[in-house]
């Protein structure tokens, strides 16, 4: 069965995003490529690669307009083409009411409930699913049980104010995979979820 991977940045207290919307809610993430290197390579031997994307509405226009342009602007550092090229690569699933169309390749707009979707994903043959942002499809896929890891990147910030990850979800029992510290002040947590018997 397909494994799907939450990979999310918090700060201390707890916060996915910050309520200011002009900068796609990370103003206070203390970024790191040290980071973004560990985080890639995260995984046992033998899993597949992650070959598909859940992403909210609005985290999806976040990316879209983040990493699109990449993809034909001549002047791209060759990392963040990287990127843009390996997320338009990857089938990327959007849960939206309100988007009708995207001009990204691979990507799906789905009306129906994250949790019936994953449910029919999980069965399916492929590579990994992976869950960014999007914190309203990360709670109704917690309270379903249907996250199987957890990657935090922790920033070194208390946020004070923002939008909680997980408001109002039954409790998770998680063991931890694997904890890395870095100089900048980011710790990246990998837990795994504990299945409880029926």
């Amino acid at each position: 069965m397909r494994k799907v991977t939450m990979l999310n940045r918090i700060s201390l207290d707890g916060m996915f995003a910050s309520r200011n919307q002009g900068t796609f809610g990370m103003d206070w993430f203390v970024q790191d490529p040290e980071v973004e290197k560990h985080v890639h390579a995260l995984g046992e031997p033998g899993d597949p690669a992650p070959d598909t994307l859940l992403l909210g509405g609005a985290t999806f226009k976040g990316f879209e307009a983040s990493w699109l342009p990449f993809l034909t602007d001549p002047a791209a550092p060759p990392p963040l083409r990287a990127v843009a090229e390996e997320l338009t690569k990857m089938t990327k699933i959007v849960f939206s009411g309100r988007l009708a169309d995207t001009p990204w390749a691979n990507t799906r707009i789905e009306k129906e409930p994250p949790g019936k979707v994953v449910r029919k994903l999980k069965s399916e043959p492929g590579g990994g699913i992976m869950v960014m942002g999007s914190g309203t499809v990360v709670r109704n896929l917690a309270s379903e049980g249907l996250i199987d890891e957890y990657v935090f990147i922790v920033s070194p910030v208390v946020a004070g104010s923002g939008k909680p990850l997980f408001p109002d979800i039954p409790q998770q029992n998680l063991s931890l995979v694997s904890a890395k510290a870095f100089p900048s002040g980011n710790v990246v947590l990998h837990h795994r979820r504990l299945y409880q018997p029926e």
